[in-house]
């Protein structure tokens, strides 16, 4: 049974910082991109950052400079460092497993239940 455990979240001040962690168990994690999402109230779930196999990152434009997405294949987790975090940041953030296509990232049939990250103005 695959299942992608997400944690880290709360509620921080603007300014401040979280580190998300995803815990990936029943796949071959080294063998997979993954990614970070977030979905606000009302949004689409929009790609916030996705990192290869290898551990090449990328990042949205929206988060670049202040977000670092990495991963320990040896301890298959993913994660997510969030600082000069701002109240549009705010969101349930959820880890995915994936692949590349065209280097363009595709997200796969796993998600996590997500963590809820609030940021106070």
């Amino acid at each position: 049974q695959v299942q992608l455990v997400e944690s880290g979240g709360g509620l921080v001040q603007a300014g401040g910082s979280l580190r998300l962690s995803c815990v990936a168990s029943g796949i071959a994690f080294s063998e997979y991109a993954m990614a970070w999402y977030r979905q606000a109230p009302g949004n689409q779930r929009d790609l916030v950052a996705h990192i290869s196999r290898g551990g090449t990152p990328n990042l949205a434009d929206s988060v670049k400079g202040r977000f670092t997405i990495s991963r320990d294949n040896a301890k298959n987790t993913l994660f997510l460092q969030m600082n000069s975090l701002k109240p549009e940041d705010t969101a349930v953030y959820y880890c995915n497993a994936g692949i590349y296509k065209s280097r363009t990232y595709l997200p796969g049939n796993y998600w996590g239940q997500g963590t809820q990250v609030t940021v106070s103005p």
